[in-house]
């Protein structure tokens, strides 16, 4: 399963070149099978790369009946005894049907690396994903894309401006961030309904919303953008599931722009990863004596370059972008998710429709709503009676 490798068999590995898709095809490899040695407790992506390669270097076919080798055959190629047990068990006919049926029950679709539906930017970095589960819409990842990412514990101009950057930059481009709270959370808040929309690349599988406040914008996503992750259902997330979404967040972009990121912020080992993978790296100028922005500002000097609005990443890829009047017309979420509003009176339905935009303050509802501090107090409490929305710390509101 994804990442359950020692660090012994990653570092023996290491040196494993990258497999062709036509190298891997060439194996004879069913989709099925792919799938099955990606869910295979203790085999990891270099494991799998190792396999195809040896399947390479027998011939056409050789892997075309893969679901009947022993444990010895296994072996051969280079697996533990540990290993080839797994594979052997995940390839039995039952393993098989639970993972159909997980799939359907929960509405997740899979794409894999012998796939013509493959997004192609992920084929040019050295670590494609071998599996991607998805929920959504899968069309997003034909648009030109870019990525926008920053640091967890955002400040409000953070917010503002990556929120400002992804409703901007999605008029032409699919945004791509990492579903984290702070930056990311902004940037597919700003995008979501913008025409080209926004791609949440997630730790975890993506049947499991994290963080957990984030529930509105992960139902959105699966009605309006696009849930995607290496990781199978029923993930158990850790910390080193991160960095690995990483390389997909910069893998499916043009280019990362590193919205706020303090010195040691997650969010530059994604910039690290565009840098590495011949990616552009932007960086939005904040001021040089906050500790949110030292991070990303140290990377004006290994040639960022600097973004103001979208007009910047637009004119840095113009060669590549289709023209405004080419956007796709944008997917309505609340149209179609079909979410109930019945018994709820005028005022709690106009609040709760502002709340499927996007979370709010009360300061925010006031002056949106146009309502009276102590009427809104009484609306909002009938909302949470009536479990429609939910209060987060420092008196926000998100829909259930």
């Amino acid at each position: 399963m994804l990442g359950n490798e020692s660090e012994n068999e990653n570092t023996e590995k290491s040196k494993v070149r990258v497999v062709s898709r036509s190298e891997a095809r060439l194996t004879g490899i069913s989709r099925e099978a792919l799938i099955a040695l990606h869910e295979t407790d203790g085999v990891g992506r270099i494991t799998i790369a190792s396999i195809l390669l040896y399947g390479a270097s027998k011939g056409n076919g050789s892997l075309r009946h893969v679901s009947d080798f022993l444990a010895g055959d296994w072996r051969d190629m280079g697996l533990s005894a540990r290993q080839a047990t797994a594979a052997v068990a995940s390839f039995r006919q039952e393993a098989a049907e639970r993972r159909y049926r997980k799939l359907e029950e929960r509405d997740i679709q899979v794409i894999t690396y012998l796939d013509d539906e493959y997004p192609e930017l992920l084929f040019h970095i050295s670590d494609p994903p071998w599996v991607i589960y998805y929920k959504g819409n899968w069309e997003l990842v034909s648009h030109p894309a870019i990525a926008i990412v920053g640091t967890r514990l955002a400040t409000g101009y953070g917010r503002k401006v990556a929120e400002d950057l992804g409703a901007g930059c999605a008029q032409r481009m699919a945004v791509v961030s990492g579903f984290a709270r702070g930056i990311d959370t902004a940037a597919h808040l700003g995008a979501l309904r913008a025409p080209y929309g926004t791609i949440a690349v997630l730790a975890g599988g993506v049947d499991n919303c994290y963080p957990p406040e984030n529930k509105a914008l992960y139902r959105d996503l699966v009605h309006a953008g696009l849930l995607i992750s290496e990781s199978p259902p029923d993930t158990i997330l850790r910390p080193g599931l991160f960095p690995m979404r990483n390389r997909i967040i910069v893998g499916l972009s043009l280019g990362v722009i590193v919205v706020e990121a303090a010195k040691k912020s997650g969010a530059l080992i994604t910039a690290d990863l565009a840098l590495g993978y011949n990616r552009d790296v932007f960086v939005v100028p904040g001021q040089i004596t906050s500790p949110r922005s030292k991070g990303a500002l140290e990377y004006f000097r290994k040639g960022a370059q600097p973004v103001l609005d979208e007009s910047d990443i637009f004119d840095a890829y113009a060669h590549r972008l289709p023209s405004i009047s080419a956007s796709p017309v944008p997917v309505e979420a609340t149209a179609e998710r079909g979410i109930p509003t019945e018994n709820l009176t005028p005022d709690e339905l106009l609040l709760y429709e502002l709340l499927l935009e996007r979370a709010c303050s009360i300061d925010e509802l006031a002056n949106q709503s146009g309502m009276t501090f102590g009427h809104l107090h009484s609306v909002l409490l009938s909302l949470l009676i009536k479990r429609r929305i939910h209060q987060q710390p420092g008196s926000v509101y998100h829909v259930l």
